[in-house]
């Protein structure tokens, strides 16, 4: 284990790359192609803890399944939804998109499980899952005494009757796209009616073609409602699972930072990811973006400036782009990301704290926050709150300011294992591990 890396700044970037996998699509892809009749092959898969966890999760269940991570590929024969073991207590470390999508999943087949995970996921909530599902004939409960409506959860399942179930859609999309994934498998028809303002609409229309793909029917427009159809149930397919627009966020922010070029291939502006609208961010900053029917190119045109942004669909960029800002001219302010608080960490007021040690002037919002660039970085050691975005996006202030040190570094295990290494060959940044 490393204690720490210190980044030393490098020249402007000028480099391709090719991300793993996304963790988004390939834990999608897992629960479709789990609950199919007949086999899958899945490639392009990402291989890192938190696809790690629903991997081992659908051994544990009885599904066959085969995981070449030198080929990034797996071979699942589908169970059609009747599991060959039908209790276990599953553990899913700190995989949000895990918990609620096989919460989900398992509602819809039939046995005893238990699911639980890390002290921080059972502060998550989950109560607005457990609620919809029991509109759907669920039988489902957390069970957690000291916070009420979070994880673990308890399942006594008998599958889906079906009919109509109404979610929150404020806390996390992650809700309506379990819910959805686990609809074909229902008795009946399942119709879904979001409450409230929907966060995150992307991956919800990433979650609906991912099911298509899989032979599903589901009707709707982006923010609801949904109507599935239970007689078009999953089947089995050879399936391609695009590189992580997430992660790819990483590199296009350094082309920014350090007035350079960043050339990421496998995605386009018609990805599945919504994450690549982190581009339009970065051209209203005044980067020119070049898309291309196979890659997205970012290049640095000039002085960054500060801009007002929502980025309640891009959330996972949001940290990205503080470290961006850091070098612009003028202040920037992001809103309608309040769900951010309840993910890895608050990814608001600790992310503001960490800005703050670099010499920037923070003002916290509910919903986002507001950054005023220091005149000069202040070089700083950097908590990561055992959050993979905070050590990846933070550790892009250390390519022109040297010295920033990031803690607990291997916590990017969780989405890019990988991370450290590609961003010393992208960059040219010598990345040194302490202790």
């Amino acid at each position: 284990m490393t204690h720490a890396v210190r980044l030393h700044a490098c020249p402007p970037v000028d480099a391709s790359i090719r991300p793993p996998g996304s963790k988004s699509i390939t834990n999608r892809a897992l629960i479709c192609a789990a609950l199919a009749e007949g086999p899958s092959c899945l490639r392009g898969v990402l291989d890192s803890e938190d696809t790690e966890v629903m991997i081992g999760a659908w051994q544990q269940l009885g599904v066959k399944l085969r995981h070449d991570r030198s080929a990034a590929t797996v071979e699942i024969d589908g169970c059609g939804g009747a599991l060959p073991i039908s209790a276990a207590d599953l553990y899913v470390a700190n995989s949000g998109t895990t918990i609620r999508f096989l919460t989900a999943a398992l509602a819809a087949c039939h046995g005893e499980f238990r699911l639980s995970g890390v002290p921080r996921m059972h502060e998550r909530p989950i109560a607005d899952l457990l609620d919809a599902l029991r509109q759907l004939g669920a039988n489902v409960e957390s069970v957690n005494l000291d916070n009420p409506g979070c994880p673990p959860v308890h399942l006594q399942a008998q599958g889906l009757a079906g009919g109509s179930a109404t979610v929150a859609g404020n806390i996390s999309s992650q809700f309506l796209s379990g819910l959805m994934m686990a609809a074909p498998l229902a008795r009946q028809d399942v119709n879904l009616l979001v409450e409230g303002a929907l966060v995150s609409v992307p991956y919800v229309e990433m979650t609906a073609e991912v099911m298509r793909a899989f032979g599903a029917s589901i009707r709707g427009p982006v923010s609801g409602p949904f109507s599935i159809d239970v007689n078009h149930r999953y089947v089995g397919t050879d399936y391609s699972i695009e590189p992580d627009a997430s992660a790819a966020s990483y590199f296009w922010g350094a082309a920014a930072i350090t007035g350079g070029r960043a050339r990421v291939e496998g995605l386009s502006q018609s990805s599945l990811q919504g994450d690549v609208r982190f581009c339009e961010v970065l051209e209203q900053m005044g980067c020119h973006v070049k898309y291309e029917r196979d890659a997205i190119e970012v290049t640095a045109a000039g002085p960054l400036r500060g801009v007002s942004v929502n980025m309640a669909d891009i959330s996972d960029t949001v940290q990205t782009l503080a470290a961006v800002a850091l070098f612009a001219e003028g202040a920037t302010s992001v809103r309608g990301v309040a769900h951010n608080r309840v993910k890895e960490t608050d990814r608001i007021s600790d992310l503001a704290r960490e800005l703050e040690k670099l010499g920037a002037e923070v003002e916290e919002f509910h919903d986002g926050l507001r950054m005023i660039p220091p005149t000069k970085l202040k070089p700083a050691q950097i908590e990561t709150y055992r959050d993979h975005r905070m050590a990846m996006s933070m550790a892009l202030v250390g390519l022109q300011c040297s010295g920033i040190e990031i803690l607990d570094p291997d916590c990017t295990a969780k989405t890019y294992p990988e991370f450290w290494r590609d961003l010393e060959l992208f960059s040219g940044c010598r990345v040194e591990r302490l202790g």
